[in-house]
């Protein structure tokens, strides 16, 4: 039998009560959950030179442990030079135990490496109450050996959430989890 992952732990012990208790909620299965992440890199070089994609991809896939999907333009760009069916990116959507897994290793290990880093934004959430995230380089992650890096590559990290009622609630959510927010500064 395989080993639960330290997040979903603390989820079913300490995090579902809590939200129970803060929220109101009569029932554990009304608490709201994570139901997958995804990480997109956009890589618009891609179309123009495919060694690039191919570090991407390759990139992406030693930061999640999952191969990544390769993703084509929809429609024709003119300015950017882009064709409609050229690559574009690549994507990766985590879900169960890998999921919690590399959740677990960007909020303790990545997130903390960045430079100067404050807290992420807590305005990043939509209706729906997901909230994206978005890192300029990959180099946070230990995963990536910074002598091997070409070239700083971006990355969008969503996390969708399920049954989230407020913006409020899918915030406490990824609190309770260590997401670090910035604090708002009163002067």
């Amino acid at each position: 039998m395989s080993k639960v992952p330290r997040l979903l732990d603390k989820y079913r012990t300490e995090i579902i009560a809590s939200m129970m208790q803060t929220f109101k909620l009569s029932n554990g299965l009304a608490v709201p959950k994570i139901e997958k992440i995804v990480v997109n890199m956009g890589v618009g070089e891609g179309a123009e030179d495919v060694k690039i994609l191919e570090k991407a991809m390759e990139e992406l896939s030693m930061i999640t442990g999952q191969k990544p999907l390769l993703r084509r333009s929809k429609k024709a760009i003119a300015n950017f030079k882009i064709r409609k069916g050229h690559p574009v990116g690549c994507k990766v959507t985590l879900r169960r135990a890998m999921m919690y897994e590399f959740m677990d290793r960007l909020i303790n290990i990545a997130m903390p490496r960045i430079r100067d880093f404050r807290g992420v934004p807590a305005d990043s959430f939509d209706k729906a109450g997901n909230y994206t995230l978005g890192f300029s380089e990959q180099n946070i992650f230990p995963e990536i050996e910074y002598d091997r890096v070409t070239r700083p590559q971006g990355m969008d990290i969503t996390f969708v959430i399920k049954n989230a009622k407020s913006k409020e609630q899918a915030q406490e959510l990824l609190r309770l989890f260590g997401m670090p927010f910035k604090t708002v500064e009163t002067h």
